[in-house]
Order: C-alpha cells, then sequence, then structure tokens
C-alpha cells in the first residue's frame, strides 16, 4: 500500500523517490493542475490514480476509463503513472495513447466506457501538468467530485483491488476524425489558418478541417513541446497576432487557432482583427436560433451582454442564462437543462443534440464557425461580426495572485462593492444597477457598463474582464476602478495583459 501523500517533499532526495507527494492545491474546482515535479511526483500520481479508482467504487460506477496524455516531454511518464495507480484500484483502462481532450470525452462513447482521465497542462506554460477527469459521460468533475477526490488521495483512503486491466486502443484518432467528418462537405470553399502552436491539436485539427472540405493553410502545426513561438492559448495575443499576419498574408476566409488540448478555438476574422469567444458565441448563436427556434443558451459571467440584448436573438426567441465559469460549470448545465450550446468566453464550447455530444471541442466549435459561413455565402466573418451591436470589451486578464490567498482577496472585493452598492456610491460615474455574485463578483453599472473580478480556477491568478455598451471610455473607467481595488491587495501580482487607461 502506498504511504499517505505529504505535501512538503523536495525533489533530489530519497524520501522523494518513496514517498507520494502531492500538493493540496492542485486540486481544483473541476480538474487538477500541478507543477510537475515540484507540486506533484510519480508516487503521487500513482496515488490518484488508486484515488480515482477507489470513488468510482464509491459511487458504483464500473471501473472503466479512458486515458489519453497530451504533447508535453513529461505527458508520457505521467500518464503512466496514473494507469499505474488506476491498475492498482481494480480499473480497465483503455489507452488511446497521444490525444486531444475532446476525443478522449469521443471515446467514452466510441468504447462505451464510463470514465476518463486526459493528462494534459491545457494551455498552461511547460512544467505544468494536469488531469481532466469524469465518471459519467459527457460530464467532468464538478467541486464536490474533486473535494472527495482529494479527500481519498490525502488521506491514502484506498486499497489496492485485483482486475485491473490493460487495453491500448491504436486507432483511435482515426475514428474521432471520421466522426467528425462524417457529415455533408462544405458548399463554400473556405481557405482556413489552422493555428496550433506547436501543440497537441496540430496532429488532428488540419487532416479534420480538410475532411470537411476546407482549404487548409497551416501554422505552427509541427508538434514541439518546447513551444518555440508562443502558447498554444487561444487568448493569448501573442497566438492571436500570428494567426492575424497569418490571415491578411494569404488572405483567408477566417483564422482558427487551437489550444493545447483541443477543447478550445479562438477565431480571427478575414481584416485580421480577433474576435473574442463571447462575441462568437453570439454570432453562433444568432446562426443556430434561426434554424432551431426558441433555442437556449448558457453562457459564463465572462460574457458579453449581448446574449441578452441583441435584437437579432430576442427577434429569434432565444433564451440565454449567465452561469459560473468553468467548462465543468457549463457542461453540467448545459447537460441537465438540455440547452442548445453553451458558450464560454474562454473559448469552451458545448454543442448538444443534435449538434454534438454535449463535451466541449475546439473542432467541433471550428466546424460551427465554417458553417455559419457557408450558410451565409455572401458575407465574410466581418460582415458577420460588424452585424453585432457595438460594444467595448477586454481580453480576459490575470493578474498573479497565489493559489491559497486568491478566494480570499476575491471576498474582500465582493464585500467592498457590495457596500458601494448598499450606500449607492457611483464607480466610475455611474451607479451600481446590479452585482452578480454566483462566481466572484460581476458589477453591473447604470448603463449596461459592467467588469467582472473572480479567482481562475486552474492557475495561481485572479481573472479580470470588463466591457461597455456605450463607450471605450466607460470600460476604462470601471476597469481602472477594479484595478484600484485589486491594488490595495500586495497579494496581486502583476497582469499578463492590461488595457491602458
Amino acid at each position: 500500500m502506498l504511504p499517505k501523500p505529504r505535501a512538503d517533499l523536495k525533489p533530489n532526495t530519497a524520501d522523494f523517490e518513496r514517498i507520494p507527494l502531492v500538493k493540496p492545491t492542485g486540486f481544483r474546482e473541476y480538474d487538477a493542475r500541478w507543477l510537475f515535479p515540484e507540486e506533484i511526483n510519480l508516487m503521487g500520481l500513482n496515488a490518484v490514480g488508486m484515488g480515482i479508482a477507489t470513488l468510482m467504487a464509491q459511487r458504483g460506477v464500473p471501473k472503466r476509463i479512458v486515458v489519453g496524455h497530451d504533447f508535453r516531454w513529461y505527458s508520457g511518464s505521467v500518464k503512466q503513472a496514473l494507469i499505474t495507480g488506476l491498475l492498482a484500484g481494480g480499473c480497465e483502462v483503455h489507452d488511446i495513447g497521444l490525444a486531444l481532450s475532446p476525443m478522449a470525452y469521443y471515446a467514452q462513447f466510441a468504447l462505451d466506457v464510463e470514465g476518463v482521465a486526459m493528462v494534459t497542462a491545457s494551455h498552461n506554460d511547460n512544467g505544468w501538468t494536469g488531469i481532466k477527469m469524469g465518471i459519467s459521460r459527457p460530464l467532468t468533475f464538478g467541486p464536490d467530485d474533486m473535494l472527495q477526490l482529494k479527500d481519498i488521495v490525502l488521506n491514502a483512503s484506498f486499497e489496492a483491488k485485483d482486475g485491473g486491466r490493460y487495453i491500448f486502443v491504436p486507432d483511435m484518432a482515426e475514428r474521432y476524425i471520421a466522426s467528425l467528418s462524417d457529415r455533408p462537405k462544405l458548399k463554400r470553399k473556405l481557405k482556413v489558418v489552422c493555428a496550433c502552436g506547436n501543440g497537441t491539436a496540430g496532429a488532428f485539427a488540419p487532416q479534420a478541417l480538410a475532411a470537411v472540405g476546407c482549404e487548409v493553410v497551416p501554422l505552427n502545426v509541427d508538434l514541439d513541446h518546447s513551444f518555440p513561438n508562443h502558447n498554444p492559448n487561444p487568448e493569448d495575443m501573442a497566438m492571436l497576432n500570428a494567426v492575424s499576419a497569418k490571415v491578411l498574408e494569404v488572405g483567408a476566409d477566417v483564422g482558427l487557432a487551437f489550444d493545447g488540448d483541443g477543447d478550445r478555438c479562438g477565431v480571427v476574422a478575414n481584416d485580421g482583427h480577433e474576435i473574442f469567444a463571447d462575441k462568437v458565441g453570439v454570432m453562433l448563436a444568432r446562426d443556430l436560433s434561426a434554424i432551431y427556434k426558441n433555442a437556449t443558451f448558457v453562457v459564463d459571467v465572462k460574457s458579453t451582454g449581448l446574449f441578452i440584448t441583441d435584437p437579432v436573438l430576442i427577434a429569434n426567441g432565444a433564451k440565454t442564462t449567465y452561469w459560473k465559469t468553468g467548462h465543468s460549470y457549463i457542461k453540467r448545465y448545459n447537460h441537465e437543462h438540455k440547452t442548445l450550446v453553451g458558450f464560454e468566453k474562454s473559448g469552451h464550447f458545448f454543442f448538444n443534440t443534435p449538434l454534438g455530444r454535449g463535451y466541449d471541442d475546439g473542432i467541433v466549435a471550428a466546424l460551427a464557425v465554417c458553417d455559419m459561413l457557408d450558410r451565409a455565402p455572401d458575407k465574410t466573418m466581418v460582415d458577420l461580426r460588424d452585424a453585432l451591436p457595438k460594444t467595448w470589451g477586454s481580453p480576459t486578464m490575470s493578474p498573479h495572485c497565489g493559489d491559497e490567498v486568491k478566494y480570499g482577496v476575491v471576498d474582500r472585493v465582493i464585500e467592498h462593492y457590495k457596500r458601494q452598492h448598499e450606500s449607492g456610491n457611483p464607480i466610475a460615474g455611474q451607479k451600481i444597477r446590479e452585482l452578480i455574485t454566483v462566481n466572484g463578483v460581476r458589477v453591473v453599472l447604470e448603463d449596461g457598463t459592467w467588469g467582472l473580478i473572480r479567482a481562475s480556477s486552474n492557475k495561481p491568478e485572479l481573472v479580470v474582464v470588463v466591457e461597455s455598451p456605450t463607450s471605450e471610455d466607460n470600460m476604462k473607467a470601471i476597469f481602472k476602478d477594479l484595478d484600484q481595488q485589486l491594488s490595495r491587495f500586495p497579494e496581486v501580482g502583476a497582469y499578463n495583459q492590461k488595457i491602458a487607461v
């Protein structure tokens, strides 16, 4: 039996080689993320695998699970250590090899397997590893699941079980791409920049887009786990700027940028300007609600207010709910309430029947963008984007804040704005109309200008987003107020990017 995990072990010591290292903060709201090997070692991953097997047994779920890994130099060894723990816990493990996260979710259906444990750090910098997991397709773990798993692992409340079985699945990539291309080809010949940031999607996304009839212009699709150009993150301006330059160079109809594990897709219009994912969501909602009358959608609290106010969506009878940020939250709400699509500002899109199986898949989202253009043969992405009502919005900004303190900082910010709201004090020259505190605090002013501060669920950071439907000055004004509040806390560090005020 494995010893009880510890959080204080150091590499290059004897104890590091004989005791599991598992830092508790790696168990996040809906997946797990650790620096490897500083925060988790291979024996720690054995413990996590045994913990997942134990949780499945406690929930009465057959212990059958799909496992895959992304393209990092250490992901294969991380996966093997995880598999060792799963096998020791009595699991039947279906190893699909190098994969995208949505490929692993697809494999749950294709193989009729209950569980998934995808080894990926997504778009995080090199040095990070993690696991996206679930035991009830198409859902992934939420906070209650993660807390239970954390308790099992940290207290070593698992037992070795007989019956473990290893099955390697050699052809899941081919089956996944075939499933995506099993549909009518595009009528419109679209030139598409397919950007992968040298991440895992480079092995799969170009083939899938070509299979439906796109003329694919590849950009950084060669796999290179050093990420020599930029991180594969479609919210990162470095990636978007590279896509923009290529779109303008080749005269592409659209640029599609995939993140490190392929469950998100960023979009650049034919004029070289990025379209933030929530605005892409509004464009897709317009397109789909014209086909599916009275369609329902769910979006996260970081998303634009246009989902409520857009006149086309109103005329089409579409209804949208704002919910907690996080792929697990939106996925679960989308599944339980049978909404047509769930959209996250980060680029996680969840297409339900008949458009998808309810999980987030960046290639499915990319195909939906292509279909939208195919249904509007006389329109460009610029035309469709510019048809939206004008708003002024920021990218997702992420000031550093340690995992141990970030939630406390957000709680204190919430209390500040509650006091301002109750007293009627103006913020950025306006009174507060509404505070939405389902996930951090979204401060909504009288003219609809809003700003959000919340704790990141997967990195030691806060998340800051602002938008105004009236002016750039009002957007900057509310950001200035939020930024001034955060500057009171020495725990809050530098931003990854920041709008000028």
